[in-house]
């Protein structure tokens, strides 16, 4: 069952002014078409190529560095897109912003805390809204790495590898998160995530 390149859930200008056309272009077309196509050669005669993606993520990490890491960051992009939407940010649906506000105090310090994670994430990786034992934590974490290896759910996960920023914000990774958080999340699909529980 290879793994594919879904589609984008909306136009490639849709996410401006806080990302780009060419953002979108780079990102999808190029880096996360790589990690498919990188691990979909890594799976060929593997006894994980049947695997559902967030499994071949758990099994193949601490084992399969290549594996890992490109399956990782298909699995990390594959949910990526659908975290963000044109006119996004705003309101969080009622049991998503309670548990927010009972795991951090406030939905304002949760927020703070996730742009945190990823301003202090040394070099590429990623900073998440996790769910574990019931309660939601911040996590952040190194190249493709996600929370699923650390017996956690992701239920919102922003990229920081600078391909996610550069073109629009170069350097300025704290305005792109802010950016991020407050214009282009899509609460629904966190929700989704929190309630299902799924990986």
């Amino acid at each position: 069952m290879a793994l594919t390149l879904p589609p984008l859930p909306y136009a490639y200008d849709a996410l401006q002014p806080y990302m780009s056309r060419e953002t979108l272009e780079y990102h999808h077309d190029k880096h996360h078409k790589a990690y498919v196509d990188t691990a979909n050669n890594l799976l060929k005669d593997s006894p994980l190529a049947d695997k559902p993606l967030a499994e071949i993520v758990k099994e193949s990490h601490g084992k399969n560095a290549p594996l890992f890491n490109n399956a990782a960051q298909a699995y990390n992009h594959t949910h990526f897109w659908h975290w963000l939407k044109p006119n996004g940010g705003g309101a969080i649906p009622g049991k998503l912003e309670k548990a927010l506000a009972d795991s951090f105090g406030s939905v304002e310090e949760a927020k703070k805390q996730l742009v945190q994670g990823g301003v202090g994430q040394f070099g590429s990786g990623w900073t998440w809204f996790a769910l574990k034992d019931g309660k939601i934590e911040v996590m952040k974490t190194a190249n493709g790495e996600n929370p699923l290896i650390f017996g956690a759910i992701p239920i919102l996960g922003i990229d920081v590898w600078e391909h996610s920023y550069y073109i629009d914000y170069r350097n300025r990774r704290l305005d792109y998160l802010q950016a991020v958080v407050d214009h282009l999340v899509n609460w629904e699909y966190v929700a989704e995530r929190f309630e299902t529980g799924e990986a």
